[in-house]
């Protein structure tokens, strides 16, 4: 049974991998963990095997515990499998979402859309816009995953984004940005066609237009994600995700 202390560290310990504190491949020394949260070991190695089983620690006999790293080939193999299980909430969610449900949906996909023409329409970055999209964005997925009913599928869906998103994907091996602004730009207005596709699916309830919608959509996202880790030259991330990496669409 799990302490009080143990989900205080593991609290602490999640936090700062996810906020990029706590780096890919960093080791993570119980002593010292213990020391800087203020709580006993045993607590601490407790929180580790629970991230080891979220994904996000790795522990080796004799070496300790570190912040998992992930090579292309893992990489690929969780992008192939969130678009397996998120292409079946899209499934689930046309079967099954409320009237509630579809509006949470379509205010989220408004606000991205307002976002979304604000980014495009300024002459430079508008890094408020792209906060706010990213926000509207997950708020959107967040929805369609509910909406499938779905508690066990929506943890997976949700660990296995957090995973791919903390422990690989594109570095810049330089200040010059992946993606020029009118790229992304172009990119951001189809990805609002796409989420546009996706409800407009659900809504209708048509069970295959919602998969094929949404299987089209996220195999967007791994393609554009393998093409900037290829121009990273594979470099794992260390540093804080852009917030286009931690939103579903780049």
């Amino acid at each position: 049974m799990k302490s009080v202390n143990s989900d205080i560290a593991y609290t602490h310990i999640r936090k700062h991998i996810l906020s990029g504190h706590y780096r890919p491949g960093q080791p993570l020394m119980t002593k010292e963990l213990s020391a800087e949260i203020g709580v006993s070991r045993t607590p601490v190695r407790d929180a580790l095997r629970q991230l080891e089983a979220d994904g996000l620690v790795i522990i080796r006999a004799r070496l300790g515990a570190s912040v998992k790293t992930m090579d292309f080939r893992e990489f690929r193999e969780i992008c192939g499998l969130r678009l397996a299980l998120e292409t079946y909430a899209a499934g689930l969610a046309a079967e099954n979402r409320t009237v509630d449900e579809l509006r949470e949906m379509k205010q989220a996909l408004e606000a991205m859309r307002l976002w979304t023409d604000r980014a495009v329409k300024s002459p430079v970055k508008d890094l408020a816009a792209v906060r706010e999209l990213r926000s509207e964005d997950v708020r959107f997925h967040i929805a369609i995953i509910s909406a499938a009913k779905s508690e066990l599928l929506k943890k997976e869906v949700l660990r296995l984004h957090i995973v791919s998103r903390v422990v690989s994907g594109p570095t810049p091996t330089s200040d010059k940005p992946l993606l020029e602004k009118e790229q992304e730009d172009i990119h951001r207005q189809e990805v609002q066609v796409s989420h546009d596709a996706i409800y407009r699916a659900i809504e209708k309830g048509d069970v295959p237009a919602a998969k094929a919608a949404m299987e089209h959509h996220i195999q967007d996202i791994i393609d554009t994600n393998m093409r900037m880790m290829a121009r990273a030259e594979h470099v794992s991330v260390t540093r804080r995700l852009s917030e286009e990496e931690l939103s579903y669409s780049p």
